[in-house]
């Protein structure tokens, strides 16, 4: 069986989905999850480019202090 995510809450969207009982809750619901699910990619490309920056500064420090 796959391994919850830590972002992703099943209570709340077992919820969300049995009240979806219309189109309109529906494609609400779809549209939650797809924003949801694009903020969290956001997040994680941009805690990618901060651990990236620090690598880099990080190699620069240690290549100046060496010349």
């Amino acid at each position: 069986m796959r391994e919850k995510d830590a972002g992703f809450d099943y209570h709340r969207y077992r919820k969300l989905l049995a009240e979806a009982v219309d189109e309109p809750k529906r494609l609400a619901l779809i549209g939650l999850l797809v924003e949801e699910r694009a903020r969290d990619r956001l997040e994680a490309q941009r805690a990618a480019d901060w651990k990236a920056l620090t690598v880099m500064t990080i190699a620069k420090v240690v290549g100046a202090t060496r010349t």
